[in-house]
């Protein structure tokens, strides 16, 4: 056989490993073998590489399947054939090793005994305390379901093992976490998703909790159970006289936390309609941060949000005014750039200073700012459209 044909031989046995892994939540038996409700990851190079290529399979399937409310699992691999040794002594890649490697011990291997275990469902109750409920209309069966949002502490019997089925690491104690189910009927709930938030001390007798992970699970994504879990998680925090601020680290969150402080801060007496056009203020920020433990930095970007939604922009005063309230924080880090460059004029050869003098033209930094500030102007306008329709 040539080398053109043994590739083409050997490509027929490459399998997208973001197609191959099937997810799904059950029910019921029948659901198990229902295609329509399985899902797939997003990504899988943590555990099959840069490329999310398994080697040496045709038609393959990384079954892993949960049941809906305590995430008991289902773990099969199957596939219509797999490479031989016939093909120049190439090996099939260990795919079951890989997924054996993180998940949690208690799977099952077999359907009869995964569809047996169901039964238990019945009996499932969500972990922790009920912090809120709200209720989401399903435009296609046409009816309105309940939801509930739950806060779990380590010390919850039973959470560390439906946590690590979850891929959670629970190994420090400082660790909150928030858990949202669907209720299925009086009895039953189903898993949606979770956050989990991390509390770092702060000198000397406060927290900063920080939010680390949240996910909501495929099926349920684009029904506003983000904004929901993240808007109790924050009313929950304000509620605690330890706690000085509740952060995020990620870019991740931005579009949905704008929208929950908005919501939050809009009723808030400082951000009143009247004061908006009067610039960001130090009532504001402190309001903020006592009623909603919400921190200057993003009580700053409530208020452009707030402002934005009450500016005329179609009356040229207002949007330069608003335009330049707008640029005077976004400037600031370039003043500080310019700042770092003064002082370093003491220690840089002429040559390194021209090049580090090149590299802040004036002009560019302009364009740049305008360029950012159309990008800001458009994240906020999404976030009104949706307060508007909420």
């Amino acid at each position: 056989m040539g080398m053109n044909e043994m590739e083409k031989k050997l490509a027929e046995y490459k399998c997208d490993t973001n197609e191959a892994i099937c997810l799904k939540l059950v029910r019921f038996a029948e659901e198990v073998d229902n295609e329509s409700t399985t899902f797939h990851p997003e990504y899988s190079h943590q555990l099959y590489g840069d490329d999310e290529v398994a080697f040496g399979y045709k038609g393959l399937q990384i079954q892993l399947y949960y049941s809906a409310g305590n995430l008991i699992t289902l773990f099969k691999v199957k596939y219509s054939a797999r490479v031989t040794e016939n093909l120049d002594c190439v090996e099939h890649d260990d795919v079951e090793g890989k997924i054996r490697e993180i998940i949690p011990a208690g799977f099952s291997c077999n359907t009869d005994d995964f569809i047996s275990l169901l039964e238990k469902e019945a009996n499932f109750k969500p972990f922790g305390t009920l912090l809120h409920t709200y209720h989401v209309h399903n435009v296609e069966e046409g009816e309105d379901f309940t939801y509930q949002i739950h806060k779990v502490d380590v010390s919850c019997p039973g959470i560390r093992d439906y946590h690590e089925r979850l891929f959670i690491d629970v190994d420090d104690d400082p660790w909150d976490f928030f858990l949202v189910k669907k209720s299925l009927c009086q009895l039953s709930f189903a898993t949606v998703g979770y956050m989990t938030v991390y509390n770092y001390y702060v000198y000397p007798d406060k927290t900063r909790p920080r939010v680390s992970q949240m996910l909501i699970l495929p099926p349920f994504q684009g029904e506003g159970h983000g904004a929901q879990l993240l808007e109790a998680v924050h009313r929950f925090y304000c509620n605690l006289p330890k706690v000085q601020d509740l952060t995020d680290p990620s870019e991740n969150y931005v579009k949905l936390r704008d929208y929950v402080l908005v919501k939050l801060c809009q009723t808030l007496p400082s951000f009143a309609t009247n004061k908006l056009p009067l610039s960001f203020s130090d009532d504001m920020a402190t309001e903020a941060r006592e009623k909603l433990k919400i921190n200057k930095k993003h009580a700053r970007r409530v208020y452009e949000i707030l402002r934005l939604r009450v500016t005329d922009m179609s009356v040229e005063t207002k949007a330069r005014d608003y335009r330049l309230e707008v640029k005077k924080r976004r400037f600031a880090p370039t003043t500080k750039n310019q700042l770092e460059l003064t002082k370093m004029m003491r220690c840089l050869r002429p040559e390194e200073l021209a090049s580090h003098i090149s590299q802040m033209d004036t002009a560019l930094q302009q364009e740049v700012l305008e360029k950012s500030y159309q990008e800001v102007l458009a994240e906020y306008r999404r976030v009104i459209e949706r307060l508007a329709q909420a």
